[in-house]
């Protein structure tokens, strides 16, 4: 899965990143300081079953953390959106580009209302504004793409009586665009309308908003202007906290309500920094909100739920023995034999069908619920 960290230049998209993945990114404070897209890997957090289950645990692809799971998801953080971008204004295509295989995008909005659509400081802009530009230009780069796929498919479907959303499907696939995508758009408007591009954008890449800079006076009195969902957060306040809990200072857990002093070593200034965002941000708003975007989007908005997949259902172990090792982001809704596929192409071939932790057996057309442990059971 890919996340895409979007935004007008100067919103706070490389300090968020950051933030989530403590990557070594250019961060400044002028337009277009991202050229090349940043990469980096954050985590969703997901309550672990070894609790539940009675058992420390050894994940291999993920980390655990006092029964909590973080499992892994990648970030790209891409180069500012300026009105005109699909046009190839400012680094549109390249923007728009980078973001192809993007499963779902976080907006980080400049909430202060200190820079425009632009990234261009202006006292008193409306941020609430850049969230209309992102949404127009990502359509407008799909409606093009979209029309022209959809005059290929209709000949096609009509010579070769083949369903025009499989042929329109195929076109897209190289936006990260499912059937199943195209379907569900087909089913509000249809690919000739003006609207089909929008509905489509909206199911196939759904977008987040992270009101950032939420601890200035400014955005505070401008986030009530800002509807769509949106979390208030800081980039700045989480990235702190990260860096002062990487050097040993405090102790602190990404999305926390709270932190910890551990150390005599801080002076006044780092003090009253961490005084700032105790009483600004984390008891005013219940975190950062960092964490609680990636979640959100991850979890809420693209339906995805976390799988342990185990060799041995009596131990909760794959066959080095490791405890729940391996914890697997899949859409709700995927089903057992999906689910083994997902895991090794080898398994999928020669299935049975899964074991619970209870030793009931389940079948190929099992819906995964979120934290089920399960064995797939395959022909060796």
């Amino acid at each position: 899965m890919l996340v895409g960290i979007v935004g007008c230049p100067n919103s706070g998209k490389s300090t968020f990143l950051k933030s989530l993945t403590l990557t070594e990114v250019e961060i400044a404070s002028y337009p277009f300081t991202t050229v090349k897209p940043n990469q980096g890997v954050g985590f969703v957090k997901t309550p672990c079953p070894c609790k539940k289950l009675g058992v420390s645990c050894n994940p291999q692809n993920s980390r655990c953390e006092d029964g909590t799971r973080f499992v892994p998801v990648k970030l790209l953080d891409v180069a500012g959106l300026v009105p005109g971008a699909h046009e190839g204004k400012g680094l549109g295509n390249q923007f728009l580009g980078d973001l192809i295989q993007a499963s779902g995008l976080i907006h980080v909005l400049d909430s202060s209302g200190k820079t425009n659509a632009e990234g261009k400081p202006e006292e008193g802009y409306d941020p609430s504004k850049t969230i209309g530009v992102l949404e127009y230009e990502i359509d407008e780069w799909i409606r093009d793409i979209s029309s022209k796929s959809f005059e290929k498919s209709k000949k096609l479907a009509e010579t070769q009586k083949i369903p025009i959303e499989k042929l329109l499907a195929k076109q897209l696939s190289g936006l990260g665009i499912t059937e199943n995508d195209v379907k569900l758009a087909m089913k509000k408007a249809s690919p000739e309308d003006h609207e089909f591009a929008s509905v489509l954008r909206g199911i196939s890449k759904p977008i987040l908003i992270a009101a950032n800079k939420i601890d200035l006076s400014e955005s505070q009195e401008n986030f009530e202007k800002i509807n769509k969902g949106a979390i208030p957060c800081s980039a700045e306040s989480e990235l702190a906290l990260r860096e002062a809990e990487k050097h040993g200072m405090i102790k602190y857990v990404a999305g926390s309500d709270k932190f910890e002093i551990v150390s005599d070593k801080l002076n006044e200034k780092q003090k009253q920094g961490l005084g700032f965002i105790k009483k600004n941000v984390l008891e005013k708003y219940g975190s950062t909100g960092i964490q609680n975007c990636l979640n959100k989007l991850v979890f809420e908005m693209l339906e995805q739920i976390v799988v342990y997949p185990v060799a041995n259902i009596n131990k909760f172990s794959d066959t080095k023995g490791n405890v729940l090792p391996d914890a697997y982001l899949v859409r709700r809704g995927t089903t057992l034999k999906e689910f083994a596929a997902k895991v090794h192409t080898d398994i999928a071939e020669s299935f049975i069908g899964g074991l619970d932790p209870e030793k009931k057996k389940i079948g190929a057309n099992y819906e995964l619920k979120d934290g089920d442990v399960i064995e797939i059971l395959f022909k060796k």
